[in-house]
């Protein structure tokens, strides 16, 4: 996890709880997990809007049969 043991991570938790004290924890915790999990659906709902785009995209090739032009043969037939 990004390079980081138990002592590292105990000494960011205790300089943490020391900067905004025990009571402001939780708020920040739940601030920071409202975040997250707001960010988590942009990104869902951007991705699902994109492949929705992509779905309703014209695709490159034609759906409607052309017929060919008529070949010289049958024009000198006609005469």
């Amino acid at each position: 996890m990004f390079g980081l043991g138990w002592p590292e991570l105990l000494l960011i938790f205790v300089a943490v709880l020391l900067l905004f004290g025990a009571k402001r924890l939780p708020e920040i915790a739940s601030g920071l997990g409202k975040g997250i999990r707001e960010f988590k659906k942009s990104v869902k709902e951007t991705t699902d809007e994109l492949k929705g785009s992509l779905d309703d995209a014209p695709s490159s090739t034609p759906t409607t049969k052309v017929d060919p032009p008529p070949s010289s043969d049958s024009n000198k037939k006609s005469e």
